[in-house]
């Protein structure tokens, strides 16, 4: 039976996977009017207002100092550049090209988890993750196919293989973070140094908000509400109780939910070929995140 934390942590894992996959609509909505910087700034300031005000209430504080190092080197690398250089990405290349090359992330997670945290590589995780990227990529081929203006430049490419090299890396940095400072701290201080390092993009988002449509603004809003305020904390928390590699095999769930919400919300009917794809991610991390049986004592019935 599992334990309530590892329960809560799952349910936060699986909270995190929705609203990311969230994201993705509302991003091609807002990028219609903002600028990628723009854009990054605008969420991880709307962000950082919320966990601020949480942060103040709960008088957590700031984090310890051991804490710091790991939340700075996420914070610039997860928060900062992995969003501005998505947003890029995605205009120089159509979307299944962009899913394709940014699900080499939690292959990178994994590798980079084994090689400076000591974590362990076991079989389940990576059958899991191979199935997943199998998926991951029949998703993109049949999303890329399916575009009449589906396009791949070497810069698109290239941007959406930084920001799968950003991801990987500040999740890694992130991890020993946790084991000093709490959930909420960690993200609040990580969504502030992105949002420091974005500040380049001021003026670009001073400009574009009078310019912009309010439903372009509202889903900017959003993207800093839920998908970051929210839904990094509850990667937080899960992280804390699972290893960065499990964590990781868990976000290929997202293209399978991307295709669900797309169908939902934009009338984007998802053809046989994406369909099976998306089963073969949410396969693939039904596996990763499963644990050998174990053998039943000597004397003892196992379970039917």
């Amino acid at each position: 039976m599992q334990k309530p934390s590892s329960r809560l942590a799952l349910v936060a894992a699986g909270v995190t996977v929705v609203l990311w996959a969230s994201a993705f609509v509302s991003i091609r909505s807002a990028g219609a009017a903002y600028s990628p910087g723009a854009l990054a700034l605008g969420r991880l300031l709307s962000g950082a207002l919320v966990l601020g005000a949480v942060l103040l209430v709960r008088r957590e504080g700031l984090p310890p100092r051991a804490a710091r190092p790991g939340i700075a080197i996420s914070g610039l690398l997860w928060f900062g550049v992995y969003m501005v250089v998505l947003n890029w990405g995605e205009q120089e290349v159509d979307a299944g090209t962009a899913a394709m090359v940014v699900n080499v992330g939690p292959i990178l997670i994994a590798l980079l988890g084994a090689r400076f945290l000591g974590e362990s590589l076991p079989p389940r995780l990576l059958a899991g993750m191979a199935v997943s990227f199998a998926g991951a990529v029949t998703v993109g081929l049949s999303m890329s196919r399916g575009s009449s203006g589906g396009h791949a430049s070497v810069l698109g490419v290239a941007l959406c293989l930084l920001a799968a090299v950003a991801y990987a890396g500040g999740v890694v940095a992130q991890k020993p973070a946790l084991a000093h400072g709490s959930a909420l701290q960690v993200t609040t201080f990580g969504c502030l140094v992105g949002a420091v390092a974005c500040l380049p993009f001021a003026g670009q988002l001073v400009g574009e908000v009078g310019r912009a449509p309010l439903s372009a603004t509202l889903n900017m809003v959003y993207l800093g509400v839920f998908p970051t305020a929210l839904a990094f904390t509850t990667w937080a928390y899960a992280l804390a109780r699972t290893t960065a590699g499990r964590m990781g095999a868990t976000t290929y769930a997202v293209p399978a939910l991307v295709v669900l919400l797309a169908w939902a919300f934009l009338g984007e009917l998802p053809g046989p070929l994406t369909l099976a794809g998306g089963v073969l991610c949410l396969a693939g991390v039904a596996v990763s995140r499963s644990r050998p049986r174990r053998s039943a004592a000597p004397g003892t019935a196992g379970s039917a």
